[in-house]
């Protein structure tokens, strides 16, 4: 579903704020520490689900003071809409996980599907351990096959939400905050 850039405008300045950019940097500097306490000193491979983790990873990698490498793997659910259908793979990792930790890190856990079929992936290549980190999971109860990820740097209420690399339909990755679609 395509919108126009004066609608996503629209859409942004309707919005309501649930955590300004303060207070996101603030949450991934401590999910930072918490993954560092974890996973340093394990030669992690950081897996960064393309488009909405790649803000979050770029903020995450910068507190990360330990040796890692970075690769992404493209599966997504929603294509531009805004309710997921199929999983579409678009690009594997091309770095080989197996043997190796992996920390996948995506914009947020809603239901959890695109997360969980990447984890499967990721044990299925043999990666030796498989962590998650997320900057927002959204508290209800429709979680599929994960009860939630290791890491979530924030938890919204079940509501459609943007920013900081997430989307509303395809616009407003780029919103220094994080805002829930009125109406929504």
């Amino acid at each position: 579903m395509s919108i126009s850039a004066d609608e996503a405008q629209r859409v942004w300045q309707e919005a309501d704020c649930l955590y300004d950019a303060r207070e996101v940097e603030e949450a991934i500097t401590v999910m930072a520490d918490e993954i560092a306490a974890r996973a340093g000193g394990r030669n992690p491979v950081l897996l960064c689900v393309m488009n909405g983790g790649i803000v979050l990873t770029g903020k995450l990698m910068t507190h990360l003071a330990f040796p890692l490498q970075l690769d992404y793997i493209h599966a997504t659910r929603y294509r531009g809409g805004t309710s997921g259908g199929d999983l579409l793979w678009r690009v594997e990792p091309q770095l080989p996980v197996k043997g190796r930790t992996v920390l996948v890190v995506d914009d947020i856990l809603d239901e959890g599907i695109t997360l969980q079929r990447i984890v499967e992936w990721c044990r299925g290549h043999e990666a030796e351990e498989v962590l998650t980190a997320v900057l927002v999971e959204k508290r209800h109860d429709r979680k599929y096959g994960m009860a939630g990820a290791d890491f979530a740097a924030l938890e919204v209420e079940d509501r459609y939400v943007f920013g900081f690399g997430m989307d509303y339909k395809n616009y407003l990755r780029n919103a220094a905050g994080i805002y829930a679609v009125a109406g929504m």
